[in-house]
């Protein structure tokens, strides 16, 4: 479907229509709220590979929208007019990060919008494992009554619960681990010790340790290279027998063979919201080493699906679209250089005037520099300014006298960058 915005009624932040592409369901309130940014919006959620292609060269959107739908390289070469794309959800690995960087594109997610509705469903997966709620409901429906073999249950208060990862949804998850009554201990790549006790709980050094001292494990990391198959077969062996193991972040970061084996041999039980291979959205069939199980309750990467979480993320990607509209400054960008190859940092006190930066990238351009990073910082009143401009090599002392003499402006360094000095410091 396609809303189009009549933009003599509406306040627009731009004077040309930008057009947005949402290839994926998006709340309804959300598209009313973009609608009121005076753009043209087309909304499609059957879209995927090829017919994702077609649509985006179609339709050319200056912002693509998007929830579980793949984003391939091949979408960002037809992209001619693509300067942003928002992942409604946190998780952004189904996204070609990569080739957007490439073409200088910024990707965008919404994180922590969802923590409250994953961490939920977390709790539903461990309790559904202490009590087998899903096999009691299926033996009801079967007219068969049960109570000796379901009476068997170790129940969770004064264990301990382990949560690898605590960022947003970890600390849910940890909230309410509390509320059980549980002891609660935590390791992440970059947890300290202090930051798990600012927050209440245990920090354990090694993940190992976490393991073999945990009676429930929830996982809340990131899907990244260094993750896949975090939950191997070494980790399933390190749990204790009839341990519950949960996953809601995503399917590469558990092999799925060794945690059926586990349940096989250990009695270990599983909570899987995710899974290696699970299909997009949509009805289809769905098959896989484990899911048929005993022992493995699934959910169909519904983690994030409820209608506050839906309601906040809308909202968030809004505030993504309307800022970029606005600023052209992209919040929670996920793909902005942490580092990059500049040598020097060239810093120009300035008039704020038209045609001083000119100036000084003529020259640049001319000398042969490139500009890594830059920043043109405007001071009360607006006459006075400050361009700090990071550069690959060292610009040599004629393009800077060169640059000083432009008439409005007031002084000029070229600081090393990593010399001991602050970069840019206004001489």
């Amino acid at each position: 479907m396609t809303f189009a915005t009549d933009t003599a009624r509406t306040a627009s932040t731009s004077s040309i229509v930008k057009r947005v592409l949402i290839a994926d369901t998006f709340e309804q309130v959300g598209l009313e709220q973009i609608e009121k940014l005076g753009c043209k919006v087309h909304v499609d959620p059957t879209l995927s590979g090829p017919s994702l292609e077609t649509a985006i060269q179609e339709h050319q959107p200056d912002a693509l929208i998007v929830r579980s739908t793949k984003v391939p390289a091949s979408v960002f070469e037809v992209a001619n007019n693509l300067g942003l794309v928002i992942r409604a959800g946190a998780g952004y690995d189904t996204i070609d990060v990569a080739a957007a960087s490439a073409l200088g594109i910024p990707v965008a997610n919404c994180p922590g919008m969802n923590a409250i509705a994953v961490a939920e469903l977390a709790w539903g997966l461990i309790l559904s494992c202490d009590r087998r709620i899903p096999d009691q409901c299926e033996d009801l429906r079967q007219s068969k009554w049960d109570k000796k073999n379901y009476s068997k249950a170790e129940g969770l208060y004064g264990r301990t619960m382990g949560i690898v990862g605590l960022g947003r949804i970890g600390l849910e998850v940890a909230k309410r681990a509390t509320g059980f009554g549980m002891n609660v201990v935590a390791w992440g790549r970059n947890l300290t010790e202090e930051q798990a006790t600012a927050q209440g709980v245990g920090w354990c050094r090694d993940l190992m340790n976490l393991v073999q001292m945990s009676d429930v494990i929830s996982i809340h990391v990131s899907a990244t290279p260094e993750t896949r198959h975090l939950v191997n077969s070494e980790f399933c062996e390190a749990m204790k027998p009839g341990a519950i193991l949960i996953n809601t972040t995503r399917g590469s970061v558990v092999d799925e063979q060794a945690v059926a084996d586990a349940v096989q041999s250990k009695g270990i039980r599983a909570g899987l919201d995710v899974f290696e291979n699970e299909p997009g959205s949509g009805e289809t069939q769905f098959k896989g080493p484990i899911v048929h199980q005993q022992g493995v309750y699934g959910t169909h990467h519904v983690g994030a699906s409820t209608n506050q979480a839906q309601s906040a993320i809308a909202s968030e990607a809004v505030r993504v679209l309307k800022t970029w509209l606005s600023s052209g400054t992209v919040p929670n960008c996920i793909n902005t250089a942490s580092s990059t190859p500049a040598t020097s940092t060239l810093t120009v006190r300035h008039l704020n005037r038209p045609g001083v930066l000119a100036h000084v990238f003529e020259i640049l351009g001319n000398g042969d520099q490139n500009v890594e990073d830059m920043e043109n910082v405007i001071y009360e009143g607006g006459d006075g300014a400050v361009a700090r401009i990071q550069l690959g090599g060292t610009i040599s002392e004629d393009d800077l006298d060169a640059i000083a003499a432009h008439e409005h402006v007031l002084a000029v360094s070229n600081t090393p960058i990593n010399a001991g000095d602050e970069p840019g410091a206004v001489q």
